[in-house]
């Protein structure tokens, strides 16, 4: 099950040959403003492509190394402001800035979205979907029934994840024969992409043979 969820990797604009960086002023829950990096490519006419330095890597492995927030902190932030069951956070690209994007179940089904600044842990925005999505409903369920049984969360997925490297998403999967946590991280030196398993139960972390990427 992947309820439109699916974890991405970290997709930032270029910052090599001539990109630049800017600040983007967004207004939190308690009306002030706050400041998140925004980070947007030179007007070359290939502004959407994801690029290369010299090494071979991509700015995604830029962008995760400089991201302070973690993604079990990031969690923590969101679940405080919008109580629930986390089921993924994603370090996202949103309109050329760069946000934890985390989704939540709460205890009457309803879907969440929540934004959190990767720089400061403030939560930037949050929107409820729509009641009448039967979708959504499906997703529910289907969460609901994966996560039967076990006890490790999303948050504490996360912090077993981060010792391989910075986690730059976290997901349930249920395409590894057996429910479990993915997660993506990237290597502090090299920024090396790898995909883990974390089994629901017991926290033990195993790459995943079913990516691609391995």
């Amino acid at each position: 099950m992947k309820r439109n969820i699916v974890i991405a990797t970290v997709a930032a604009a270029a910052l090599v040959g001539g990109g630049t960086a800017t600040a983007l002023a967004v207004t939190g829950d308690d009306g002030a403003p706050s400041q998140l990096s925004e980070v947007r490519a030179a007007s070359d006419g290939r502004a959407d492509d994801v690029r290369e330095d010299e090494d071979g890597r991509d700015d995604d492995a830029t962008v995760a190394k400089s991201t302070k927030v973690t993604a079990a902190d990031a969690l923590a932030g969101a679940l405080r402001h919008t109580p629930g069951t986390a089921v993924s956070a994603e370090l996202d690209d949103d309109d050329d800035a760069v946000t934890w994007d985390i989704d939540i179940l709460d205890s009457a089904s309803k879907w969440h979205s929540v934004h959190v600044d990767p720089a400061t842990g403030k939560v930037l925005s949050s929107h409820t979907e729509r009641e009448d999505d039967s979708d959504d409903a499906d997703d529910a369920a289907r969460v609901r029934a994966a996560l039967q049984g076990g006890s490790i969360s999303a948050t504490e997925a996360a912090k077993a994840a981060a010792a391989h490297g910075t986690v730059t998403s976290i997901d349930l999967d249920e395409d590894s024969g057996s429910p479990a946590w993915e997660a993506e991280t990237r290597t502090q030196s090299g920024g090396t992409e790898h995909d883990w398993l974390v089994d629901l139960r017991t926290a033990q972390v195993t790459p995943d043979r079913s990516s691609d990427d391995d």
